[in-house]
């Protein structure tokens, strides 16, 4: 076991923007969020899937909705421990270990709130390796594990749980419930056994958010730059820098959609990228041109500073750095692609994956 403290949570924020695509949410809510937890808990116990019994009984739990909606509704802590206590009783099973459902700037902190709050280990990995905008969009869907039953709360004290036939029918009917309850809520789902976490997981991911956070914080200190750190990092490239000259950007359906146009400049000069998202960056195309797709990350940092860039906080004038690097290899199987592709988004071509080193 690792214990996660107070110095550990402006890093593992920062990082898991980074791993977060643009989507997650706000790494600063997140932070904020979980450093009141560990101020009036204590530090929280992770632990590793290898770790797990077989036979524990492990909760994920996240926010659901739309990012640009969460800036200015936060969730309380209350809310949080209550998605997963209301699923629990449920399940009539006691939970023993929390865990992330995806990677994220809020999704990776809100797990460590309702950990610290019902005092339980949280897995270190999660159900992504980064993040995605539906909630059938995770590992555990390709090896057979069921998002329902899943409990979802509000911050005014609704609450309810949904068992669904599969979990496709589990975004649909729990899309619908979020953006009743004001485009954002508290969900608790993907129910596991320890063996399942083992077989359905993305593992490390929590340590791999501490170690770019920390990546970034180093090279500004030690005057490096802080966008080749992630990369190195990640085993990514960068693919374009530039200033943000038009962002449109909605909030439709639960989602935050858009798109933003990057003028190059020094080695892009001359290019322009467009960048489309739902939530998170799914599509760089460059001068027309498909450069990546998800299911592989597209990552947008301050030039400067290195900062993660969230598509809700994306502006104009933003200098940046975008960056791709590989995602785990799982999604590019047959069924991830089915699941996460370009084509299930709605955009007509075939995925374009990020080089991986040999």
């Amino acid at each position: 076991m690792t214990k996660v403290g107070l110095d550990d949570v402006a890093a593992l924020a920062r990082g898991a923007a980074v791993l977060g695509t643009g989507g997650g949410g706000d790494p600063y809510i997140g932070r904020l969020l979980a450093e009141q937890a560990l101020r009036a808990h204590g530090p929280v116990e992770t632990v590793t899937p290898d770790e797990l019994p077989d036979d524990a009984s492990v909760l994920p739990v996240g926010m659901m909705g739309a990012p640009t909606v969460m800036v200015e509704k936060i969730p309380s802590a209350e809310q949080v421990g209550t998605a997963v206590t209301a699923l629990a009783r449920y399940l009539g099973r006691t939970a023993t270990h929390v865990a992330c459902i995806e990677a994220g700037g809020v999704n990776s902190t809100i797990p460590f709130v309702a950990a610290a709050q019902l005092g339980l280990p949280l897995v270190d990995g999660d159900g992504m390796g980064r993040a995605f905008p539906e909630l059938q969009m995770v590992l555990p869907t390709l090896s057979g594990i069921a998002a329902t039953p899943m409990s979802i709360v509000d911050e005014k004290g609704n609450r309810g749980v949904l068992h669904t036939v599969d979990n496709h029918w589990a975004e649909r009917l729990a899309r619908t419930a979020t953006i009743e309850m004001g485009c954002s809520a508290i969900v608790s789902l993907y129910a596991m056994t320890g063996a399942e976490v083992r077989q359905g997981f993305a593992a490390g991911t929590l340590g791999l958010c501490i170690a770019l956070g920390r990546d970034i914080d180093r090279a500004r200190r030690e005057h490096r730059d802080p966008v080749t750190a992630v990369v190195d990092r990640l085993r990514g490239q960068v693919v374009h820098t530039g200033k943000v000259v038009d962002i449109a950007r909605r909030t439709a359906t639960g989602f935050a959609r858009g798109d933003a146009t990057i003028e190059g400049v020094d080695a892009s000069a001359g290019t322009r990228l467009v960048l489309r998202f739902q939530n998170e960056h799914l599509i760089a195309e460059r001068d027309g041109t498909p450069i990546a797709t998800t299911p592989d990350l597209i990552i947008v940092l301050d030039r400067e500073t290195g900062e993660p860039i969230t598509t809700e906080s994306l502006r104009y004038g933003h200098r940046v750095s975008v960056i791709t690097a590989p995602c785990d290899e799982r999604w590019h199987s047959e069924a991830g692609i089915a699941l996460v592709g370009p084509r299930y988004f709605g955009y007509d071509l075939d995925p374009v994956r990020v080089p991986r080193e040999a």
